[in-house]
């Protein structure tokens, strides 16, 4: 560097500088947590006209979970904030359950929490509404020990059940959150036409079709064994009473069964909370699970349950996000000044 001149030193300092900032900022928020995430564009799209149902219009660009949430990052989320766990956030069938992947230990004070061997890749299931909404305002306010009940939702009451449950929506400039309906839909079942999709934009199942998937099959260690185009963790003509299912590890089907999107297990596997108010008293839930039919999986199909619902061996969900204006303004002084700096070198 010392063959520069003195003026352009400065001027790469500077932006060494910022990229220091940047840095820091990175340091500081260390994340223990990392949600694969992908684009959902074509913002402004019409809602599916199939039978009336008008969802999935989404006039903003996102980023949603590739996947589910899983035990492993559930578990992380536990032992940052469910030492003594107030809140429940854990169910003891998590542990107890062959279907639960996150086993607790010590005493109240200082838990900790592990995933069971061959379940850290698969669904947190036995999780409330509360539950996700609660790991999102975590992820919202960086991890760690950020707070739980402030954020991407006010939640009030300091309990398992917030005494503000019913009236609970997503506050202005969240950066994570719980899925909106239209949000989890699109990302599900849109595809323009434009782009290879079928003629009305969307498709019937959340594989990128409108037949009913395959019915997927695991191996030992719960990976779908029989991956391709169109599969799904779910029953198809099983009985119920007998039926030996299970959650499969996310993504395991493959990326032919992923949604145009690019999301995994939208159909099947464990259902998922989503932020809509059903009949004053009821939480959205969406895309069936591996204990259920195809029809559960139709985008026509509607779930829900109360928020407080947390003893279900087929229940979890899905985040998503918008980045940080912070990060972004960051990022594009960044760059502009990379930019300067190299077409002053020439």
């Amino acid at each position: 560097m010392t063959h520069q001149p003195t003026r352009r030193f400065f001027s790469l300092s500077a932006i060494l500088a910022l990229s220091g900032v940047l840095v820091a900022t990175v340091a500081t928020n260390a994340r223990a947590v990392t949600i694969p995430t992908v684009p959902v564009g074509n913002l402004g799209n019409a809602a599916d006209p199939l039978t009336g149902n008008l969802y999935g219009s989404v006039s903003y660009d996102y980023r949603i979970g590739t996947t589910e949430v899983t035990n492993a990052q559930y578990a992380e989320f536990l032992n940052f904030k469910a030492a003594s766990d107030p809140l429940a956030l854990y169910n003891t069938n998590m542990g107890s359950s062959a279907r639960g992947g996150i086993t607790r230990s010590g005493v109240s004070g200082s838990f900790t929490y592990s995933t069971k061997t061959n379940m850290g890749d698969k669904p947190v299931n036995f999780v409330s509404w509360y539950d996700a909404i609660r790991f999102a305002n975590w992820l919202h306010n960086g991890q760690g020990a950020g707070d739980t009940e402030t954020g991407a939702y006010t939640i009030l009451g300091g309990t398992a059940t917030p005494s503000n449950g019913l009236s609970i929506t997503r506050n202005a400039g969240a950066t994570w959150f719980l899925t909106s309906e239209d949000e989890w839909y699109k990302s599900a079942y849109h595809q323009p036409s434009a782009q290879g999709g079928d003629s009305d934009d969307y498709w019937l199942y959340p594989t990128a079709s409108n037949s009913a998937p395959t019915v997927a099959t695991a191996n030992s260690v719960g990976d779908i064994s029989n991956p391709g185009a169109n599969v799904a963790n779910y029953l198809s003509g099983a009985d119920w009473n007998s039926q030996n299912g299970n959650v499969t590890t996310v993504g395991s089907a493959g990326p032919l069964s992923d949604s145009f999107y690019g999301t995994a297990d939208q159909g099947g596997n464990v259902w998922e909370w989503n932020e809509a108010l059903i009949s004053g008293s009821f939480r959205g839930l969406r895309g069936g699970s591996w204990f259920g039919s195809a029809n559960e999986l139709r985008s026509s199909f509607r779930g829900y349950n109360l928020p407080t619902l947390e003893n279900s061996y087929n229940v979890g969900f899905r985040v998503a996000t918008v980045p940080e204006p912070s990060t972004l303004l960051l990022g594009a002084l960044g760059m502009i000044g990379l930019l300067w700096w190299s077409k002053r070198r020439k």
